[in-house]
């Protein structure tokens, strides 16, 4: 079956962000002049997607509102004669029907984010993306998981080698090598201290599931964190289906910490000819005085 559907989870509070993040929410925080959802959402489309279901929580009303009309914020920039401002507002807004809503109540874990989406997605495999994981690539990441599903017809996960003393803070898998990219997952497990991973391979915010994954997180297994953990759905999920790793082609960003939203903001400016000629005397100055 084609993939059709994307799951956006934007339901977490953001708490390593906070003061800033208290309000505003952490998917709205912008690299350059573009919130970090809205790449996300660009992704999913580019790579074909046909329905977005974002699973919101409280204090998300700002992603509603950035993917509708401003009828008075478009009238305004049309008489200041503000057209390529303008232009760029009225292509945020995808076509009727192609962003839906659903709610998180409780803050239980990104399994349980993905469980509340399970009835809009239905009977059918589904991406999912996390807004935090930003990824520069030349071809969408999530389209070149496309074409591995179509390939081998079973559950995508997007991974990459990390530095093992940071095992703790992902999904490690162990898998076997196959080519062009594609492992063959032999077993997962969710934040596993140095010691104890696997591997050094880590799944990275980008998935294409199959619909027998919500018979497992609606088990609501508590793993790691006091959360239902996704990575545990996909365990028990595994001694039924295949699951295949994917190394992607593409630099990702971790913009779920500070210091990765900060490296995302200065080489998605340095590609802008508008900042970069003013960025680089500015950093070449801030290198020397911290020497």
């Amino acid at each position: 079956m084609r993939i059709r559907k994307a799951v956006l989870p934007v339901a977490g509070l953001g708490t390593r962000f906070m003061p800033a993040t208290k309000v505003i929410p952490k998917e709205m925080l912008p690299i350059v002049d573009k919130p970090l959802i809205q790449y996300a959402v660009e992704e999913a489309l580019e790579s074909g997607i046909e329905q977005i279901i974002f699973v919101t929580g409280k204090r998300k009303a700002a992603i509603e509102d950035h993917f509708d009309f401003d009828f008075e914020l478009e009238h305004l920039l049309q008489s200041n004669k503000k057209h390529e401002i303008l232009t760029e507002i009225k292509t945020l807004v995808p076509k009727t029907g192609t962003i839906v809503y659903t709610r998180q109540n409780k803050p239980l874990g990104l399994g349980h984010a993905i469980w509340c989406a399970r009835n809009v997605v239905g009977d059918e495999p589904f991406a999912v993306i996390l807004a935090d994981d930003l990824i520069k690539a030349d071809k969408p990441v999530l389209a070149q998981m496309i074409e591995v599903f179509e390939q081998q017809n079973a559950s995508i996960i997007a991974v990459m080698e990390i530095d093992p003393k940071d095992t703790d803070k992902y999904g490690i898998i162990d898998s076997e090598i196959m080519e062009n990219g594609v492992s063959r997952v032999r077993g997962l497990v969710e934040k596993p201290r140095p010691e104890d991973a696997p591997s050094n391979k880590a799944i990275i915010g980008r998935y294409i599931l199959t619909p027998e994954i919500f018979k497992f997180l609606g088990k609501k297994k508590i793993g790691t964190g006091g959360e239902i953990q996704l990575t545990d759905a996909m365990e028990m999920l595994l001694q039924n289906q295949s699951i295949f790793g994917y190394s992607f082609d593409g630099y990702r960003f971790d913009c779920g910490n500070k210091a990765g939203f900060q490296k995302a903001n200065l080489a998605y400016a340095m590609e802008r000819p508008d900042i970069r000629n003013e960025l680089i005397p500015f950093l070449k100055e801030m290198i020397d005085s911290c020497n």
